[in-house]
């Protein structure tokens, strides 16, 4: 329907078209008194002012674009170089990434004589300056980054390369200029998160790891080992003291209680926590948490660190009471000779010993029972025990 329309409107334009020249439109004379005098029809008179304006617009613009030639051909070279520089930038930032420095870093050179925003080659030279160990030219190139806009492109890279060459303190010294106030992108938190904790600042860690799991930037999966990470250097920081007095005692068990419920029943925490706290008298601050690991999932390993959990008496029940299911478990059976041991019970920590041994033989069994015969003045049975245990250890 529309090319029908299209066609009617074509044909009518050129009948009226026709019709209108058609007419008789006159004479047009150009009179010089005395002199001559030109007559021509009105319509070649219109045809011919019509080429001539043409021919006039045409002459004009061939004038101009012959004057403006040597600024036209300065732009396409300029042009030129610059989509060169680009085709380089691209091409050694290809090659950055297959390892091939030392070109990457001639290709970044290249571009950034001819680039229109040079900062892009600057910041790729760097970096390829700095994995070829080239200490000068990093600092050469990372120095012509000067410029007010770029300058958090250019604090980020030197906190990376930093992380990268393990000097800590600079990286930390980079990320405070960049953010003093704290508030940093999730770039630089994650690369924060790494440097507080190659610095042992694991108070400043487990904020930035709280924040970075509030921010969607840490997945559960990875926060959680890193969690207990810190909270075991926290621990262990504040037990390491030989001489601790109460106040510090009072300070291990605020920091156990300070740490929430779904991070303290973290198994892995639980498990590297217990001896920690066990050495310095304080297993018995873990002993809910791991009874209520237990009573959920059954676990040998933590089972066998229930020994250690304080107030022998209470545990030693607590412990027979499981072993109505789970006769076999050499963890549980392991704690059970622990407790009976703590309490005197010798014979009783000796099956319960025995027992753990014949389901599974462990080197720590073998040097429990030793140290439980040592006791006992069995110096025969002790022997036979340590040389069990300097077998399956030289196995």
């Amino acid at each position: 329907m529309r090319v029908l329309i299209w066609i009617i409107t074509i044909f009518a334009l050129a009948v009226g078209l026709s019709m209108f020249i058609s007419q008789d439109w006159g004479y047009v004379q150009f009179v010089v008194p005395q002199w001559w005098r030109v007559q021509i029809s009105a319509k070649f008179f219109v045809v011919a002012l019509l080429a001539a304006f043409v021919a006039a617009y045409l002459l004009i613009r061939l004038i101009r674009s012959t004057l403006s030639l040597p600024e036209t051909v300065g732009l396409w070279r300029k042009r030129r170089r610059w989509q060169q520089a680009d085709r380089s930038l691209r091409e050694a930032l290809l090659i950055f990434h297959e390892g091939r420095y030392a070109k990457a870093l001639k290709l970044a050179e290249k571009a950034y004589e001819a680039s229109e925003y040079p900062e892009a080659a600057i910041l790729l030279a760097a970096r390829a300056a700095h994995a070829l160990c080239d200490d000068v030219r990093y600092r050469e190139w990372i120095g012509r980054l000067g410029g007010e806009g770029t300058q958090t492109a250019r604090l980020m890279t030197e906190a990376e390369l930093a992380v990268v060459s393990r000097d800590y303190e600079e990286a930390a010294r980079k990320l405070e200029i960049l953010q003093p106030d704290g508030r940093r992108n999730i770039a630089a938190l994650r690369l924060s998160l790494r440097v507080s904790m190659a610095l042992w600042r694991w108070d400043e860690s487990l904020r930035l790891i709280r924040l970075l799991r509030k921010h969607k930037a840490l997945t559960e999966e990875q926060a959680r080992p890193l969690l207990c990470r810190v909270h075991i250097e926290r621990l262990r920081a504040c037990a390491d003291n030989n001489n601790a007095s109460d106040d510090e005692n009072d300070a291990l068990t605020e920091i156990w209680k300070a740490i929430p419920t779904e991070e303290r029943e973290d198994r892995q925490l639980v498990l590297e926590a217990v001896p920690l706290l066990a050495r310095v008298g304080k297993g018995y601050i873990v002993r809910r948490t791991l009874e209520r690991l237990l009573d959920t999932e059954w676990d040998t390993a933590l089972a066998r660190l229930y020994g250690f959990c304080g107030d022998v008496g209470a545990c030693l029940s607590k412990g027979e009471n499981w072993l109505l299911d789970h006769r076999e478990d050499t963890g549980l059976l392991f704690s059970l000779g622990h407790l009976c041991a703590e309490l005197q019970l010798w014979g009783k920590a000796v099956e319960y010993f025995e027992l753990s041994l014949r389901w599974q033989p462990e080197v720590e069994t073998h040097l429990a029972l030793a140290n439980l015969f040592k006791r006992l003045g069995r110096s025969e049975d002790e022997q036979k025990h340590y040389r069990a245990a300097a077998e399956m250890v030289s196995a």
